[in-house]
């Protein structure tokens, strides 16, 4: 779902609140939480994504919750104010030759992260591997980790995919382990602290899967309860690295005979027609139980009827049947059995409707995936990790890598977030306050914001290394001379608290999925 507000254009992935696992304190503006907290867990997240010819990494869209704020809204200010003296923590660079190029050289930190969004769709946004202690850290938007639209704290089966081209991960898979952003994004959606660090497990590829196809269950079981289904589907999926199936029900008409052999009047008597389906079966049962205990109607576990409604000797005779011939008819197509008899004391027809839900049992349908994968190592040996630039002074130039999608809102599609690209500027002082950032840094760039957010902004970026400082993440994009084409990305301002957030993730241990 989509919210509007202004900025002359400006689109960004702003959501609600999320609920954060760990508080911050006054003196500790850090806050964290897991993600995948075990390696098994782990391996089932991968597994989602490998899955199915990574039909789910292929079909994922670029997180389009966007934000326009008018003009006036937005204003180019004096600037933030550092916290403290200006600093970097430096680059790590990863194994082989960078290689030298007259063009910009794409930095092999930047890749996607995906995700499963509130909609309970595949998503991604942009990211950029950082250095750290153990070279396991991705850095990116604040709402590309948090779900703060569902209020759910983290979005599930978060992974980061380095280098990504068109639906290759030339350097695997990494699944995220643990997310820490400042405290006052979780609590009160400062844009100004829209900015998150990711720890990651190793990375991981495919070398193969097995496939069990699940038809009537693995030893062909039935349950007699949707819970009791669903009860066993979680309990395969803690033994398998994918299920993908569903439950469903099945009806069994054999019971009809019985019908047949049942008097009509014995099961007319109930007071309520109650049209049978899937959604409705449980409520009917228990209404028609309630019913029989006070004696309003009969009811059974494998029948139930419908009032007797008087109807004409031309609908009783239709078919064939003689005046008082009284006689079956089923229609499979409505699921509906009727009973057609004629009472010789009161000289009436009469017909009795059976919506037939006899014997109701669940099975599941599907498949179970068991996803063999194999350990590529760490992140930054990898690719290296970009390091870190605080307090740095407004107007120094940078770089912006991202996978930028989406329309301009002329509607021109100038990207298609399948391949990274980059833009080049000066940053410039601004304040939105529609989205709660009054300390924000600008650039000139065209990247349209589906796709974009999360976009690396690389302070004293080396071409021939393909390294530099993290100096911002793109979190909004704008339209800011009104022209329908977007010429403008924001960052939050990265100061001392950015660097304590930075720290607290740069410190942990994240290890092996296998």
């Amino acid at each position: 779902m989509k919210r509007t507000l202004a900025f002359g254009g400006i689109a960004a992935g702003l959501l609600a609140t999320a609920a954060i696992a760990t508080p911050a304190h006054a003196d500790n503006p850090v806050a964290a939480d897991n993600l995948a907290n075990s390696n098994f867990a782990a391996k089932q997240v991968a597994a989602f994504w490998f899955g199915e010819k990574m039909a789910n990494l292929r079909n994922a869209k670029p997180y389009a919750v966007e934000t326009t704020v008018r003009a006036k809204h937005v204003s180019v200010s004096n600037g933030p104010e550092a916290d403290s003296k200006p600093g970097v923590v430096s680059s790590s660079g990863y194994k082989g030759s960078a290689g030298r190029s007259k063009n910009v050289n794409l930095p092999r930190t930047s890749g996607k992260v995906f995700f499963i969004g509130a909609d309970r769709r595949p998503h991604w946004c942009s990211a950029t591997a950082v250095q750290s202690k153990y070279r396991n850290l991705v850095a990116t938007a604040g709402h590309c980790v948090y779900d703060t639209k569902s209020n759910k704290a983290t979005l599930d089966k978060w992974v980061f995919v380095p280098g990504y081209y068109q639906g290759k991960t030339p350097w695997g898979i990494y699944v995220g382990k643990q997310a820490f952003t400042h405290s006052d994004f979780d609590v009160f959606e400062d844009g100004d602290r829209d900015y998150a660090f990711v720890t990651v497990y190793n990375g991981v590829k495919v070398t193969g899967s097995k496939v069990t196809r699940v038809g009537q269950w693995i030893d062909n079981t039935v349950f007699e309860t949707r819970g009791e289904a669903a009860k066993a589907k979680k309990a395969l999926e803690t033994k398998h690295t994918a299920v993908s199936g569903r439950i469903t029900q099945v009806v069994d008409w054999a019971h009809k005979e019985k019908l047949r052999t049942r008097g009509a009047k014995k099961v007319s008597a109930s007071v309520a027609q109650i049209a049978v389906n899937p959604s409705t079966i449980d409520g009917a049962r228990t209404t028609l139980e309630t019913q029989a205990k006070k004696g309003t109607s009969t009811y059974s576990d494998d029948t139930w009827g419908t009032v007797a409604e008087r109807v004409t000797k031309g609908e009783f005779t239709k078919g064939g049947f003689g005046s008082d011939e009284n006689h079956w008819n089923s229609d499979d197509a409505t699921k509906q059995t009727t009973y057609y008899w004629y009472d010789k004391d009161q000289g009436y027809w009469y017909k009795s409707t059976f919506w037939g839900v006899f014997d109701v049992d669940y099975k599941l349908h599907g498949r179970v995936i068991d996803v063999r994968l194999d350990d590529v190592g760490r992140l930054g040996d990898n690719v290296g990790g970009q390091g870190i630039a605080y307090n740095q002074r407004v107007g120094t130039k940078v770089f912006v890598f991202g996978y930028p999608s989406g329309s301009h809102p002329d509607g021109n599609h100038a990207f298609t977030g399948k391949t990274l690209k980059w833009s080049y500027g000066k940053t410039f002082a601004a304040t939105a306050p529609a989205i709660k950032g009054e300390e924000l840094l600008g650039i000139k760039s065209s990247f349209t914001g589906e796709g974009a957010l999360g976009s690396a902004w690389l302070y004293r970026y080396s071409n021939s290394k393909r390294l530099g400082y993290l100096n911002g993440v793109t979190i909004a994009v704008a339209d800011r001379d009104g022209n329908r084409r977007i010429d403008t990305s924001l960052s939050p301002y990265f100061d001392g608290e950015t660097l304590a957030v930075y720290k607290s993730a740069a410190n942990r241990w994240s290890g092996k999925i296998t």
